[in-house]
């Protein structure tokens, strides 16, 4: 394979509904800072119908150039035209490197993708660089969560890779910038479209996601089951605006949603405060917090690895500790 024909850093950015999704424009921050050392261009990849509106919007988070695709066909998603539709843009315009958020639409569009292509994908990376030799190093935690690789794909292109919501710090938009918008000519083969979305039925909740919470209560094994977490909501209506988490050990005994999951295979989150209660801190679940402005953490063992990424760490027991808080704050 010749790479020099390969350049420029693509992103394909997550629409749903024509709402942008954030964790598109966290890949235009990182996707313009790697294009900035490596010499190339920025490249947003949108995919929908009547979206062409939004590409200035893409502009001014650090894209160079925006191809849209425009067509029925494309809303609401479903796997075989979205892998048409970039397979065709990759072969075409040979990118060097292709960006995806790792959602549910990402993680399934990812893996179809890189079987087209002929590529690698490396899934789930926490971290993106550039080496000396141009190449892009994808860090992902690797077994089971205990150390982390740092993955190059040195003989195909492109170099894919999926990142998880949160994990990269979305910038602030300069409305100043000028940059390219194309349309993109696709030609579909709807011969080979076998699923068709016949209703979308939106599940009704009043939770704001947490990944947007300012104010995290999270609990863990040591909280114990649904009465003790009646005691985190409760800490987290006094706090005001305050959203329960949990972690993995909370969710798989039931007590917690998965959509209430921070972690490795939960939501990587950056609140302004978390609360770890009862959180003994395996790598897993540092993963998604430890970016966390201040961390606060009770726990009973005061060995616990939380207790080396807290701000403020109590021992004791948190069946005690968080009642007594929570009436103070309500004073």
């Amino acid at each position: 394979m010749d790479k020099t024909q390969y350049k420029d850093i693509y992103v394909f950015v997550e629409q749903r509904e024509g709402a942008i999704q954030p964790v598109g424009i966290e890949l235009l921050t990182k996707a313009r800072e790697l294009a900035e050392r490596s010499n190339e261009k920025v490249v947003a990849v949108l995919l929908g119908h009547g979206i062409g509106s939004q590409a200035q919007h893409l502009i001014a988070y650090g894209a160079d150039k925006v191809l849209y695709v425009d067509d029925p066909v494309l809303e609401p998603y479903t796997t075989e035209p979205y892998a048409q539709a970039i397979t065709q843009i990759v072969n075409w315009c040979k990118p060097s490197v292709l960006l995806i958020g790792a959602t549910t639409i990402g993680r399934d569009l990812g893996p179809r993708l890189s079987a087209r292509l002929g590529t690698g994908l490396t899934a789930d990376c926490t971290g993106l660089d550039i080496s000396e030799n141009g190449d892009l190093m994808m860090t992902r935690p690797a077994f089971g969560g205990n150390l982390m690789a740092t993955i190059i794909c040195k003989e195909h292109r492109p170099q894919m890779s999926t990142v998880r919501p949160g994990v990269m710090r979305a910038g602030a938009p300069d409305e100043s910038r000028q940059g390219e918008v194309e349309a993109f000519p696709v030609k579909f083969d709807p011969s080979r479209f076998k699923v068709r979305v016949m209703q979308v039925v939106r599940e009704q909740k009043n939770l704001v996601d947490i990944t947007d919470a300012k104010v995290l209560v999270s609990g863990g094994r040591g909280v114990g089951n649904a009465e003790g977490f009646k005691m985190l909501k409760e800490l987290a209506a006094v706090l005001g605006g305050a959203e329960v988490s949990s972690s993995r050990a909370m969710v798989d005994a039931g007590v917690m949603d998965h959509n209430r999951q921070v972690g490795q295979t939960g939501k990587t989150v950056r609140p302004d405060l978390y609360f770890a209660l009862g959180i003994s801190g395996a790598i897993q679940h540092l993963a998604g917090m430890e970016e966390s402005d201040y961390i606060i953490a009770v726990n009973k063992d005061k060995f616990a690895p939380i207790f080396q990424v807290a701000d403020l760490g109590i021992v004791g027991d948190l069946k005690k500790i968080i009642p007594l808080v929570t009436e103070k704050l309500k004073k």
